[in-house]
């Protein structure tokens, strides 16, 4: 695909607004000699991304909850493909006009309306950053503790709930993690060649001991599904499966907004889009199946269901290999941290205030809000990582993701002014930077979920309310979409400059 004349002039457009405070050098467009990725290099970072040790656990947590193995393996394959779409989508404007995720969101949402899905995207990423930190601090602790076997235990924390090493360990790991975002996002490139390749060579050895330890891959896969009949769970599935399924379109919601912070230095549309589709269902689908296989062992080999990679390694025997596979663990982690987790929230909070905050002090701010968080408390449950985490935050992206879509394609027809995205008095600044239009179809969409969302947080009392109605909570990435997606349109033909 050719690439736009608007775009070709790139560096004109970003001589012209130099002067707008709402310009900085990692908001500006890219021009055309810095667009250099293609196919292979989507491919390569989908793969990279998506053999990770929370894609392990986003299996493992299906088959905690009762699925069988092909059960959890196309569910995530189903929640891939299906949020593949609004990644390629939102990848268009990306690659035609070479702009970030925050300065795209200005189409819709105003010049300083666009600091609403910004930020609301930057908080999901410190949240996942966390829980990547938190992974790798807990290999760095379970290493400590084999060769002093007394870190391993301790009294947890007044409010932390964790042990002080196992703090320490988190903050060790957290601090590395910064010392990458000061270096600059250059200095990950050798990290995201070398991480995939260690993390399937962790996940083979771990289905090699799975296959050796549980008599073959037979007694793995034969275990029942709970939701057969005769079982625990019987005539329960869809029940579980729908939420489930809107979990694993949660996993990515997140890139699927910002996936323009990458695609802006796509040679090609073709490129990013057969690069994405070759590079994401297939490999969560694969590296998955390793989380379940190995899951599913764990329930034949110690009779109890083991979904946290990190415990499983505990149990070898030897602590070289333990050593080792720790180690790789840390790197991999570190890469799909900083690659997946600090380059959007770096720009969304860079997009604040664009003279002030740039790219490094984004990612410190990243970082700083990933402790606050407590990560660990994300993650202790499989419940509370699909049912809390992955679509209580998937109730606010679809929005997001329904009117930049609706806008773009609908509204715009894929047409861009690049130098009014930039100028803080032009046709994008509405009523005082806000589009009144987007904030109402955001909050709009947002509300069918939240007496769900409260609910499952124990907020609120469900029992005296509609089971409909907390049952939209289950949908909540599908409803807020449709709903977001509509409201907009209907209210920009109403009211196209507000």
């Amino acid at each position: 695909m050719a690439t736009p004349s608007l775009t070709a002039n790139a560096p004109d457009v970003q001589v012209d607004i130099q002067t707008s405070y709402l310009y900085n050098e990692d908001l500006a467009p890219v021009p055309p000699s810095r667009r250099k990725w293609g196919v292979l290099s989507f491919a390569a970072l989908w793969i990279s991304m998506s053999a990770c040790i929370p894609t392990y656990m986003l299996a493992s947590s299906l088959i905690g909850g009762g699925m069988n193995w092909w059960q959890a393996v196309l569910t995530i394959f189903l929640g891939n493909l299906i949020v593949l779409v609004p990644m390629v989508l939102n990848a268009h404007a990306g690659t035609k006009y070479g702009i970030p995720f925050p300065v795209l969101c200005r189409a819709s949402f105003g010049t300083r309306g666009a600091n609403v899905p910004a930020l609301l995207r930057a908080f999901v990423a410190c949240g996942w950053f966390g829980i990547q930190t938190w992974i790798g601090g807990e290999a760095i602790h379970k290493i400590l503790a084999i060769f002093i076997p007394s870190l391993a235990g301790g009294t947890p924390l007044p409010l932390l709930g964790i042990t002080g090493v196992q703090f320490a360990s988190f903050l060790f790991f957290w601090a590395i993690n910064m010392a990458v975002v000061y270096r600059g996002i250059d200095s990950i490139r050798l990290l995201l060649n070398i991480k995939a390749p260690l993390l399937i060579a962790l996940g083979l050895l771990l289905l090699g001991w799975a296959y050796q330890n549980a008599g073959g891959f037979g007694p793995i896969l034969s275990q029942p599904s709970a939701f057969d009949a005769g079982q625990a769970k019987a005539g329960q599935f869809w029940g579980f499966f729908f939420p489930a399924l809107t979990g694993m379109i949660g996993f990515w919601a997140t890139l699927s907004l910002n996936i323009p912070d990458f695609s802006r230095y796509a040679h090609t549309q073709r490129d990013q889009v057969v690069g994405q589709a070759l590079g994401l269902p297939l490999t969560m689908a694969l590296y998955s199946f390793i989380g379940v296989a190995v899951t599913s062992a764990t329930t034949i080999i110690y009779g109890t269901t083991i979904w946290d990679p990190v415990d499983v390694l505990t149990r070898f025997k030897n602590p070289a290999v333990l050593l080792l596979a720790m180690v790789a663990l840390c790197i991999a982690t570190l890469a799909t941290n900083i690659a997946a987790n600090v380059v959007s929230p770096a720009n969304d909070f860079a997009h604040l205030a664009p003279r002030k905050i740039s790219f490094r002090l984004g990612g410190f701010i990243t970082g700083i809000v990933g402790i606050l968080m407590m990560p660990w408390k994300l993650v202790a449950d499989p419940s509370g990582y699909i049912f809390t985490w992955l679509i209580g935050y998937s109730a606010l992206l679809g929005p997001i993701g329904g009117i930049m879509i609706a806008d773009y394609f609908v509204i715009r027809h894929q047409q861009l002014d690049l130098k009014a995205l930039y100028d803080p008095h032009g046709q994008h600044s509405y009523t005082n930077g806000f589009s009144t239009v987007a904030l109402i179809a955001l909050i709009v969409a947002v509300l069918p979920a939240l007496p769900g969302f409260l609910a499952q947080v124990h907020l609120i009392d469900g029992t005296g309310l509609s089971p409909f109605l907390l049952g939209l909570y289950n949908y909540a990435w599908f409803v807020g979409f449709g709903l977001a997606f509509t409201v907009y349109l209907a209210l920009r033909k109403l009211a196209p400059n507000s």
